[in-house]
């Protein structure tokens, strides 16, 4: 064990520099294919619930997407996209948005009918009503659910490494091909902690989000 550990200083003490570019990359993956999950999912769930009947069919192609591996996604953006950014960011956003879609959904389903009714009955226009009472009651189950995508992503950003586009990814592989133990500890532990990070950063965001259940 004493051995393992004493490879592990010697890495960061001749590779720093290239493993805070892994770093980066994997953070830079992991961002975009968050916000893309953002931008995407938060509006279709809203949408799923405007337009209801329409619902199961939408729900159900995601959640199928959601259960093809990411690797055989990431082998068929190769034909269309080539290598590097791209396979990887379309293979994370698969997994991303399913979670996005449902807490969306789920959030807003849950807002009790009697509060809609009383906002109407104080003369809410109905924009008013979803901007100023179902988004702001549905928040914290939408925050939850990019919470739960945040996590999946930066652990699966990973696989970024098998087509070129870099991340923590590189030294698992690394590790695995040349079975030295450091570099698997090294890239695994970091990826473990930046998925706390992660949940750490969302948890400050949620409770400066929602304060006012904290007060």
């Amino acid at each position: 064990m004493q051995e393992i550990w004493g490879s592990i200083i010697l890495y960061f003490q001749n590779n720093m520099d290239a493993y805070l570019v892994m770093v980066g990359r994997h953070v830079g993956i992991s961002l975009r294919v968050l916000a893309i999950a953002i931008l995407v999912g938060c509006p279709m769930g809203i949408l799923c619930v405007v337009f209801a009947k329409y619902q199961k069919w939408v729900v159900g192609v995601f959640q199928v997407l959601r259960i093809v591996p990411s690797l055989a996604v990431l082998v068929l953006s190769i034909r269309f996209l080539g290598i590097g950014m791209g396979p990887a960011v379309t293979a994370l956003t698969f997994l991303a948005i399913p979670p996005v879609i449902m807490n969306t959904i789920a959030g807003l389903e849950e807002v009790p009918f009697f509060m809609l009714e009383t906002a109407k009955s104080m003369g809410m226009t109905p924009i008013q009503i979803w901007i100023k009472v179902r988004l702001p009651l549905a928040l914290p189950l939408i925050l939850a659910g990019i919470k739960t995508a945040a996590v999946e992503i930066v652990a699966s950003a990973t696989i970024a490494a098998i087509v070129g586009a870099g991340g923590l990814g590189q030294l698992i592989f690394q590790g695995l091909s040349t079975r030295r133990t450091d570099l698997l500890l090294i890239g695994g532990l970091s990826v473990a902690i930046m998925s706390l990070t992660a949940v750490l950063l969302l948890d400050l965001f949620d409770r400066f989000a929602l304060r006012y259940k904290y007060v």
